[in-house]
């Protein structure tokens, strides 16, 4: 960008006057500039925010369809055309796309830019003029500090050894063992959780991190890595009795809670019915709108028409690239579950007239309908209707990372005293008149978290969770698609999944320009 100048020039006649010369600019923020009042540290919280946003919904692969395409609930799909990038993702086989080295690397790149925000903001903290408002300050810190956790929570799993950064820096940082990257992230949700206000959510701004967001983020940090690493607590920084007491504060003192409708929560499932992106039972969720273009302007969810049907509108769900949801899914629910129907798209079951089979990859019948593309009565993409000029990177639904529900399941899992009260809670919204108790065992639990978070890129984490080998036996399986409208076998391997640990591919780009300091993970 081009730095306007304010020039003082002195004309020294007949002296030898001193001349001086001001270089302050005027139109571009600087360390020197900026960083000073409370204004100014605003500013650069919402840079991180929108950092977050564009590092998981407008850069890369969408990491929610990327988890969601490593479980058991989708394959790859998309056109029969396409190439086979996110086959090798669904079956952690490079060889499906041995050209594809660099899959992630947009992703990459989009985080650290996030957390590079993050860094600055919290190295500035003691710049600022807080004007005496400690208050403010430790919400601003703690709103940091979650963001750089969640962001660095997403990246552990997905690659497991990353460079870990907590001060701005340009230096060419070797791959952190994952215990301190968690070790980060813990002591960040534990700032945030004991400095963010006491304020219900609905006193919150829409899409601003809460002290409960804070609290339930740390159940789920917890209860991942003391199963896939099988630890007892969370490195040193946070015990069971210590994860489990901070879900039950959101619980007792929140204001979330369940909608009476499992199907309002999403806007395809609901349409007219939808309870909105800022419901009581959404704890913390991304924000996005339909104003992206392609001058820069990023603030949309470019990976939900991933899965949206290919090709095709039917009202009200609206067109996409087709990542396909397994069958198996759909059979897992009993009839009486109302989630099923509100979880997916039954081109069958839904009489609808998709015509497109011939040219989407690994068709199954069904798709996402939690995260759908929409169109109108008059089959217009929503984006479109909203005024947006790109129906495709405009998509604007909000991803909803934490919900009330998975607190009461993670509380019960944590051997709440209230475990069986959590349950009965979840499982009676999904069945209404029909619910019958079950007895709250590790089994039924994760059985239930399946049904109730399908296709909301948690299963597969949930899978890992419980360890490579769980999840592999699970994802694993041979079975017939249609490609292009013919019948063709489709093979998981488990045997690949134990190879990368249940991992995926670091860019090879970085590697290189890391001349070799980052070591690519196993099966890749």
């Amino acid at each position: 960008m081009k730095n306007t100048y304010l020039y003082i020039f002195c004309l020294c006649l007949f002296s030898m006057a001193s001349c001086s010369l001001e270089t302050e600019p005027l139109t571009q923020q600087t360390d020197g500039n900026f960083y000073k009042t409370t204004d100014d540290a605003y500013a650069a919280l919402v840079g991180c925010y929108d950092g977050m946003q564009v590092a998981t919904g407008g850069a890369g692969k969408g990491v929610p369809v990327v988890t969601e395409i490593m479980s058991d609930d989708c394959f790859g799909g998309t056109g029969n055309s396409d190439k086979y990038d996110y086959a090798a993702i669904d079956e952690f086989d490079i060889s499906r796309a041995p050209a594809e080295i660099d899959m992630f690397n947009d992703n990459w790149i989009a985080y650290y830019k996030a957390l590079y925000r993050c860094n600055v903001l919290l190295s500035k903290m003691d710049q600022i003029d807080w004007k005496g408002d400690t208050a403010l300050r430790n919400t601003y810190e703690s709103e940091t500090k979650f963001i750089r956790a969640y962001l660095y929570f997403e990246m552990v799993r997905l690659w497991g050894n990353i460079p870990l950064l907590t001060a701005p820096s340009t230096e060419n940082v070797p791959q952190a063992t994952p215990e301190e990257v968690y070790k980060v992230i813990a002591e960040d949700l534990v700032f945030a959780s004991n400095n963010l206000p006491s304020v219900a959510y609905s006193a919150t701004v829409s899409g601003r991190v809460t002290k409960w967001a804070a609290k339930s983020l740390l159940g789920r940090v917890f209860l991942y890595y003391t199963g896939y690493y099988g630890k007892t607590d969370l490195v040193g920084v946070v015990t069971k009795t210590q994860a489990l007491a901070h879900l039950e504060d959101v619980v007792a003192s929140s204001g979330h809670g369940l909608l009476d409708d499992f199907s309002t929560l999403w806007p395809a499932a609901s349409v007219d019915k939808y309870a909105g992106e800022s419901n009581k039972e959404v704890v913390f969720s991304i924000k996005y709108t339909f104003t992206s273009d392609y001058n820069g302007n990023t603030d949309g969810n470019h990976w939900l028409v991933m899965f949206g049907m290919r090709e095709f509108s039917w009202y009200p769900y609206g067109r996409g690239w087709g990542v396909t949801v397994n069958a198996k899914l759909w059979n897992a629910y009993a009839a009486n579950d109302t989630r099923r129907t509100a979880t997916m798209i039954g081109i069958t079951e839904e009489k609808i007239p998709f015509t497109k089979i011939n040219n989407q990859r690994e068709y199954t019948g069904y798709y996402n309908k939690k995260y759908s593309p929409m169109v109108d009565k008059n089959g217009v993409d929503m984006p479109l209707v909203l005024g947006s000029q790109f129906w495709d990177i405009s998509q604007y639904q909000d991803y909803t990372v934490l919900r009330y529900a998975d607190v009461l399941l993670m509380a019960a899992e944590l051997g709440s005293g209230s475990a069986q009260n959590y349950f009965d809670q979840v499982r009676r919204r999904a069945y209404k008149t029909a619910f019958t108790s079950l007895p709250v065992t590790q089994d039924n639990i994760m059985n239930e978290r399946h049904l109730e978070f399908a296709l909301e890129g948690i299963r597969y984490w949930d899978l890992l969770r419980q360890g490579v080998s769980k999840a592999s036996a699970s994802i694993a399986e041979t079975t017939t698609v249609l490609n292009g409208g013919a019948q063709a076998t489709k093979t998981i391997s488990a045997g690949n999944i134990q190879k990368t640990n249940g991992l995926q591919q670091i860019p090879n780009t970085q590697i290189t320009l890391s001349n070799g300091v980052l070591k690519q993970n196993a099966g890749w």
